[in-house]
């Protein structure tokens, strides 16, 4: 997570931007064919202002995916909003929080914190953009509630914080979205998390989500579960996540479907190279696709679903670290994944092997990340939740590596 520091003034102002240039191919991407396709992915200008410390800080971040890759990013197995086999880009406004936070005494760790605006809800893991891999999981809506307008609580006690948060069920039906203000608290999701030593937590949540594919309302509601280990060195040179997930739609009191996710993922720097390794089993469902066959109604309904598939995904990253100075980055990079897919049931409207033309498919993906001015260690945490505590004060730009 960004650094709080203070400078002799005691305003201080974080700014930072990054994007990353990258070229995919997928084997087969769909009906026996091939795709490669180009991006520029994950543009964000990032800022935080913190004025007072932490007794008031205001956190933004701005995504232009909507600008960048209105036809989403291949991204085989992975579905949301409208999108499948492609990432859907976010929303514009991917963050905007104010937080509150009071230590206890002369605590440096202790506290409680309010935190208001539009963010992730406390739920599950940090948001995949933080993490090495420039191909998102494809649990990222089993694992993450994010761009909703949130309330949140955070108490911490020493090597335990806990988290409780308000927030709009419906997820945004495109980049300009804005949640519905009629949807405002109707759902809700707490966090537990231990951290029995400075690197290591141990979290646990869950969510109760209103009909968050139907904006309007009356659509299936989810219930989520969560649990995750993650483990870094003091470094901060490499790090090791373990991650369960589970998503329920219900209709009232009765359950229709269940989805469930594995993943486990690891990251490792020496010198200016660095290595990752991610191994993903998720289950999605396989909806109707619309004309254009990368794309899903919204709302969905139960009827659109015509079966439910497992997607068991082995990816591998090879990065270089090219640092121009202390407060710009450059990092080429190669990523190869293999993803298998099976469907789970019998009979289904949905035959992987058929429609992609194989049950194996194979992406590469090779680019470039570039990152100016701080950059996000963490997110989707805020305020005493924040984890891990800074290291000391800084009188500069944050760019300490994940």
């Amino acid at each position: 997570m960004l650094a709080q520091t203070e400078m002799g003034s005691q305003d201080f102002i974080q700014l930072g931007a990054q994007a990353i240039g990258v070229v995919t191919r997928e084997s087969p991407a769909i009906h026996g064919q091939d795709l490669t396709e180009g991006y520029l992915t994950q543009p964000v200008v990032m800022g935080q202002l913190s004025p007072w410390g932490e007794l008031f800080s205001l956190k933004t971040t701005l995504d232009f995916e909507g600008a960048t890759m209105k036809r989403g990013e291949l991204n085989a197995g992975i579905t949301g909003e409208g999108y499948i086999d492609r990432r859907h880009p976010h929303t514009y406004l991917h963050e905007l929080l104010v937080s509150s936070a009071k230590r206890f005494g002369m605590s440096s760790v202790s506290g409680v914190s309010v935190t208001v605006g539009k963010g992730f809800a406390p739920f599950g893991t940090d948001d995949p953009m933080t993490r090495p891999f420039e191909k998102y999981p494809i649990n990222h809506h089993l694992s993450q509630i994010l761009e909703r307008a949130v309330a949140i609580g955070a108490l911490r006690v020493g090597s335990w914080i806990f988290e409780a948060g308000a927030f709009n069920g419906d997820e945004p039906t495109g980049p300009g979205d804005t949640p519905n203000r009629d949807r405002y608290w109707d759902s809700w999701s707490g966090r537990v998390t231990y951290l029995p030593w400075r690197q290591g937590e141990i979290q646990t949540s869950y969510a109760r989500v209103k009909s968050p594919e139907n904006a309007s309302g009356g659509g299936a509601d989810q219930r989520k579960q969560s649990a995750s280990i993650r483990l870094e060195d003091a470094q901060h040179s490499g790090y090791a996540l373990f991650e369960w997930s589970r998503t329920g739609d219900y209709v009232g009191s009765t359950r229709t479907f269940t989805f469930n996710s594995l993943l486990a993922e690891t990251w490792a720097k020496y010198d200016r190279v660095s290595g990752a390794l991610r191994f993903e089993r998720t289950e999605r469902p396989d909806e109707q696709r619309l004309g254009n066959e990368f794309r899903t109604p919204l709302p969905s309904t139960d009827l659109s679903i015509a079966g439910r598939s497992r997607w068991t995904i082995i990816t591998a990253r090879v990065a270089a670290s090219l640092k121009g100075s202390r407060s710009f980055l450059a990092e080429p990079f190669v990523e190869v994944a293999r993803a298998r897919v099976s469907p789970t049931l019998q009979p289904s409207g949905f035959d992987p092997r058929q429609f992609y033309g194989s049950s194996r498919i194979w992406s590469v993906s090779v680019g470039a990340k570039v990152a100016l001015g701080m950059t996000h260690m963490r997110m989707g945490r805020y305020g005493v939740a924040v984890a891990e505590q800074p290291h000391g004060k800084m009188g500069g730009m944050n760019m300490e590596g994940m």
